[in-house]
């Protein structure tokens, strides 16, 4: 994490595949994410503008329904707060998923991730909930068409914004 970072990527943990790359979003959903922010991979690894703080930094395993278990809570417990007390302040965390929805938004999401996501604008300017992107939540992203339509063209306007500001 650079102390010129203004833009925080705050996600739940790494798959097994960008556990085995050691480089986070390093599949498809990073692809995906980067086209939802507008920018490409270079901007998105430069670590000067972007910090990526996942809730666990280890790949947590799988359940007994093969879908990768939640972020250990000791990695919370042990790094996390001491972490964001000694980051840059950002202007913009992206808040990716229930973890990183209940950190950043300081236990104030609400009862399911398409509720927070829904309510993204009662989150103030400074940290934006999100879906993962996943393809497991394609059929979410089709049942909430506002996301593409309302909810993106904002994250590209406030991620252009802060990375066009950054030192």
């Amino acid at each position: 994490m650079s102390a010129t970072a203004r833009l925080c990527i705050a996600g739940q943990a790494p798959g097994l595949r960008v556990h085995r790359s050691g480089i986070p979003y390093s599949d498809p959903s990073g692809e995906r994410l980067r086209a939802w922010m507008g920018i490409d991979h270079d901007k998105f690894y430069d670590e000067s503008l972007v910090a990526i703080v996942p809730m666990g930094f280890c790949f947590p395993g799988y359940d007994e329904a093969g879908a990768d278990l939640p972020p250990r809570p000791e990695c919370v417990r042990a790094w996390h707060n001491r972490l964001f007390a000694a980051a840059p302040r950002f202007d913009l965390v992206l808040a990716i998923g229930t973890y990183a929805h209940r950190y950043h938004l300081k236990g104030q999401p609400k009862r399911t991730v398409s509720e927070t996501v829904r309510a993204w604008r009662d989150y103030g300017p400074r940290v934006l909930p999100l879906p993962h992107p996943s393809w497991r939540n394609n059929g979410w992203l089709k049942r909430n068409p506002w996301f593409e339509s309302e909810l993106l063209p904002y994250l590209r306007k406030r991620v252009q914004s802060v990375l066009s500001s950054a030192p």
